[in-house]
């Protein structure tokens, strides 16, 4: 039996982090990229890691006539054009078997409807790539506390904390491209394993009914004279003219439909997490029981002096975002496994291969999106909003925040 064919679309950061997941992933091919920058780079990589041929192809309808499966990694402000040209090369007969999709589905709530439309247009499986969900650490946690579950009754609260010093793209900083800040960017992350921690062992992923957000932003480093003046240099966006927010918490709160007990979700993340690089921070609380994740807790430290520091400077060899090159410096030895990239991808295939959606599809992204801007519209009007509200919902359905729309100067504080 021949490999899966599997093709990227887009070849920055999430491409590469990917592709170094798929070295983990057995019977799956790179068959090849679509990519307006890098995609020769990304090329030659995959073909020296042995990920397949990878050939780079001149646009998203020739790299659907090759390929079993596409992924979407292309930055956020493209996903709609890729979207629209999969779709209508899908109707004009590329055989494909599966549509997967990098978060956020979409930067605001019309976005990800579209995109879920689009899906429904094609009529083939689709994959919404939620890494943290697939996490190793997540489904132990869930396995080794079901008794427990089943004994006493399910979670009740979950706080979940995605933090790093900051994006490596221009792009992502650019609240206008990128659909928002660190909200946008990570938030969507913690909502989701946080639902999905919460949602009782054997119920679908949507069971739990969200029924009201509470978020707060800010500005807190990225605003002040010294990293605006860093960030203009070294990604040339200006947060004096187009500031977004660099630190973001909230609280989701959901309904068991089948016995109305209210359970509640925390996020927090940032932007400012300069110690020793990304780091995830996932908790859970039950009746009697409890699970902790901390993913800096690694069995691996490194040391290295100042003289050996000023010979080498290579930051991020250690660690996702590092952002030092000296001292005690904790190692994840296997950053894909850790973070779930690896089991998202044998997912996403295994459910292709068999007709089926893999475990996150995009109408749960769609739902993912929601949450994501109702906490935006939370900070920005200072209250609560009420998801069982009609009237919300349909608000949401056209809601751009003022921060997206470049007008972050009106709400955020900036020095």
């Amino acid at each position: 039996m021949s490999n899966f064919k599997l093709g990227f679309i887009g070849a920055g950061f999430i491409a590469h982090f990917q592709a170094t997941a798929l070295k983990q992933v057995r019977g799956v091919d790179l068959a090849g990229v679509y990519s307006p920058e890098g995609g020769e780079e990304l090329s030659v990589y995959a073909q020296g890691c042995g990920l397949g041929t990878c050939q780079v192809f001149p646009s998203v309808e020739e790299l659907c006539k090759h390929v079993d499966a596409v992924a979407i990694f292309a930055p956020n402000f493209a996903r709609l054009e890729h979207m629209e040209a999969l779709v209508a090369a899908v109707k004009a007969g590329a055989p494909l078997k599966g549509i997967i999709c990098e978060k956020p589905l979409g930067r605001t709530v019309a976005e990800a409807e579209r995109m879920v439309a689009l899906a429904a247009e094609a009529g083939i499986p689709t994959a919404y790539f939620e890494n943290q969900l697939h996490m190793k650490a997540m489904q132990a946690a869930k396995a080794q506390l079901a008794p427990q579950q089943a004994a006493m009754g399910p979670m009740t609260l979950s706080r979940c904390s995605e933090e790093h010093a900051g994006p490596h793209r221009g792009w992502f900083w650019d609240p206008t491209q990128q659909g928002g800040g660190v909200l946008a960017d990570m938030g969507c992350h913690s909502i989701a394993v946080g639902w999905y921690m919460l949602t009782p062992n054997g119920k679908p992923m949507d069971f739990l009914e969200p029924v009201s957000v509470t978020a707060d932003v800010a500005l807190l480093k990225w605003g002040t004279p010294h990293y605006r003046k860093k960030l203009l240099a070294d990604m040339g966006v200006d947060y004096s003219k187009t500031p977004a927010e660099d630190f973001a918490t909230g609280l989701v709160t959901f309904r068991n439909p089948e016995t109305g007990q209210l359970v509640k979700a925390q996020f927090t993340n940032s932007w400012m997490y300069d110690k020793q690089g990304l780091r995830l921070y996932m908790d859970g609380l039950g009746p009697g029981y409890a699970y902790e994740m901390n993913s800096l807790v690694s069995p691996l430290e490194i040391f290295i002096g100042d003289e050996a520091a000023e010979a080498v400077a290579d930051a991020e060899t250690a660690l996702e975002k590092s952002t030092a090159t000296r001292g005690l410096l904790p190692v994840v030895p296997n950053e894909p496994d850790l973070y779930g990239y690896v089991d998202e991808l044998i997912d996403a295939v295994q459910a292709f291969q068999t007709g089926k959606d893999g475990m996150a599809n995009m109408a749960y992204g769609l739902e993912i999106t929601r949450l994501c801007q109702a906490a935006y519209l939370s900070a920005e009007q200072g209250r609560t909003i009420d998801l069982t509200s009609a009237a919300v919902q349909q608000e949401l359905k056209s809601y751009i925040s003022l921060i997206a729309q470049g007008r972050g100067g009106e709400q955020l504080h900036i020095m």
